[in-house]
């Protein structure tokens, strides 16, 4: 990754982990469920915008490289892979 963009994922998931630290916290202060689930959501949509972010980087950058390298086969095979796990839940 380059640097302003690994900056960025590393600050992304500084933010992640500071909301799971926040998830602990209403755990453990008993607060009300609702709310421990609001916030639980709001880090899933965290992961699932960084893993964005990421898969951009990567198409962008990696993949373009494998392609105009002769080795299209191996991106279209790494990406399914991802897609794949993706969809299992």
């Amino acid at each position: 990754m380059e640097g302003s963009i690994k900056k960025s994922a590393i600050n992304r998931l500084k933010r992640i982990a500071g909301q799971i630290n926040g998830l602990e916290r209403m755990v453990a202060a008993d607060k009300y469920c609702i709310h421990i689930i609001h916030q639980s959501l709001a880090v899933k949509k965290a992961l699932s915008s960084f893993e964005d972010f990421v898969l951009e980087n990567h198409l962008s950058t990696h993949v373009i490289d494998q392609i105009k390298s002769g080795r299209a086969p191996k991106a279209t095979k790494e990406i399914l892979k991802v897609y794949r796990l993706s969809k299992r839940k």
